[in-house]
């Protein structure tokens, strides 16, 4: 075990610099080789506003890891003879359906997300419902022909364990994975009576825009869960056991939970998961990475108030617990990368890995956006409803220095902070509720979108005038909904054509697929829909999102 006490003060410092940079309010850490324990700590607060720090003991909620948990238990009754993945759904729910013209989908299209259905809108309450609403949705693809992750499809799974076995799903994980495995100090669902335990979750002060670094944070809307797609809450060093289970091909301290054949099923890579990382594949509730002669299994999850994220290197044998109280990004992942390349450093008595970086206003390419960019013109006689047009601006002009891209607005030079590929966060309050989004023709950058708002350079030698059907006007705007895990989205138009825009400023374009009903994303395989209705005075008032309703806002 000394031999890896080189790594941990890298690991300390890298955690600390992150939860400064994006404002994580705690972290909890474990790092584990196949037989033991290797290191757990915490750093932060368990609660902000009773300055309670982490403590070993402190449960976080795991997410969307619980769906390798669903994948064992359903991979254990194939064992015993009650479940075959390879038949039809209906077969153990006479009652589950989906619209669909291709052949009947089946558990191990939902435990590898290939049925084809959409991610599901997050209903609040028993399982069962969402389940059922899928008969409201349309299976787009053949099943087993297209990766797309559906926690509706999990949620499905969990109830086919409740039927097989009549029992509650928390009583089923329980009897078959945690006491088996001597996870003591982990739950399968989360209940009022866990609350105590758990450490606060935190979300976004502000629920319907991009944060800036160092955003206030508020206490995330409590909920209870138990269900498939992820209800579990647990412990650094109960998630290393885990782990370990993992890395010993089913084999847990006590006895075998899975045999070799269905670790195999587990881990076997049932399609490619790009989406996931690049060269990544999906399996039964994890994803695998093969990288310079190397097999790596992980998986995150997200809860409201949550980050996870369990990272193992199955032919080194180590592997990384990253658990987290607050919204992330994408640091849990981060983290979890930077811990293991320590470990494996220090396991070979090689040289650490230097720091990684984690300030996101230095770029490589800032001289890639340099320019002045002009708003426009097909967007200043008629502005439709939802519009955002900046106040008295009609050119946008962006200086490169070094390693750092600054917007000249007005008499202000502001520091831009990337926070995707060609996106840039912008800290004055006229540019709070987009990002920057700038395009591209091939390799160079010629136009940049702020919501609704577009401004080309002289670079652009596109249209600048676009068609659309004028009962698209009454799309546009913000429209919000109870729902905590999404609770807002903006509709914008430009160029002819309306995009969906995140709060976290990620955007998706619809496609016209119907009568006010658009597909969501650029690829004509995905299932999710967005439907808009009762149009009063040129406004829609309601879209559904898959199945969740959302209504127009009052605010912009």
């Amino acid at each position: 075990m000394s031999s890896f006490n080189s790594a941990f003060p890298l690991l300390d410092q890298y955690i600390e610099n992150w939860m400064a940079a994006v404002n994580i309010p705690g972290v909890a850490i474990a790092l584990t080789d196949r037989e033991n324990l290797l290191r757990v700590s915490t750093y932060g607060f368990a609660d902000l506003a009773a300055r309670t720090p982490l403590a070993p003991e402190t449960l976080f909620e795991i997410g969307s890891i619980g769906k390798s948990f669903t994948s064992i238990a359903l991979l254990q009754l194939q064992e015993d003879g009650l479940l075959d993945l390879h038949e039809p759904v209906t077969r153990y729910l006479p009652w589950f359906e989906v619209q669909s013209a291709y052949e009947p989908i089946t558990p191990h299209h939902l435990m590898s997300h290939t049925a084809g259905i959409t991610m599901g809108a997050e209903f609040p309450g028993e399982a069962r419902y969402e389940a059922w609403a899928l008969r409201e949705t349309e299976a787009t693809t053949p099943p087993g022909t297209y990766y797309h992750y559906s926690d509706a499809g999990y949620k499905t799974l969990g109830v086919i364990l409740e039927e097989l076995l009549g029992l509650p799903y928390g009583e089923i994980i329980q009897a078959r994975i945690l006491d088996p495995l001597g996870m003591s100090d982990t739950v399968p669902i989360v209940t009022n009576e866990t609350r105590p335990r758990l450490a606060v979750g935190y979300e976004h002060y502000y629920d319907d825009r991009p944060p800036p670094r160092g955003h206030p944070l508020a206490p995330a809307t409590w909920l209870e869960h138990a269900e498939g797609a992820g209800s579990i809450a647990s412990t650094p060093a109960d998630m290393a056991i885990y782990l370990r289970m993992l890395m010993n091909r089913g084999m847990g301290l006590h006895g075998r939970i899975l045999s070799e054949e269905s670790f195999d099923l587990l881990t076997r890579r049932v399609i490619a998961a790009d989406e996931e990382g690049d060269g990544s594949y999906y399996g039964y509730g994890l994803s695998i990475q093969e990288s310079e002669g190397h097999t790596y299994i992980s998986h995150g999850g997200g809860m409201v108030g949550y980050r996870s994220h369990i990272l193992i290197d199955m032919d080194e044998g180590l592997g990384v617990v990253v658990l987290m109280n607050g919204p992330a990004g994408q640091s849990d992942l981060e983290i979890a990368n930077y811990a293991l390349q320590l470990m494996r450093a220090a396991l070979h008595d090689q040289a650490m890995p230097s720091l990684p970086l984690t300030d996101p206003t230095k770029l490589e390419n800032a001289a890639d956006y340099a320019g002045t960019y002009r708003l426009c013109s097909q967007a200043l006689p008629e502005l439709p409803e939802g519009h955002m047009q900046l106040p008295g601006i009609d050119a946008l002009t962006f200086v490169a220095e070094e390693e750092h891209l600054f917007l000249q607005y007005g008499d202000e030079r502001l520091l831009l902070e990337q926070r995707g590929r060609d996106q840039f966060y912008v800290d004055h309050p006229d540019f709070a509720l987009f990002l920057l989004s700038f395009g591209r023709e091939g390799r160079e950058v010629v136009e940049v979108f702020h919501g609704p708002d577009w401004y080309v350079s002289d670079r652009y030698k596109g249209s600048s005038t676009f068609d659309y059907p004028p009962d698209w006007d009454a799309y546009p705007g913000h429209y919000c909904s109870h729902n905590p895990w999404m609770t807002h989205f903006r509709i914008v138009q430009r160029k002819g054509k309306l995009t969906l825009v995140y709060p976290s400023g990620e955007e998706q374009p619809l496609a016209p697929i119907g009568e006010g009903v658009f597909r969501v994303g650029e690829d004509n395989r995905s299932p999710e829909r967005i439907r808009f209705s009762v149009v009063l005075n040129n406004q829609s008032l309601r879209a559904n999102f898959s199945c969740g309703e959302y209504y127009r806002s009052f605010s912009p």
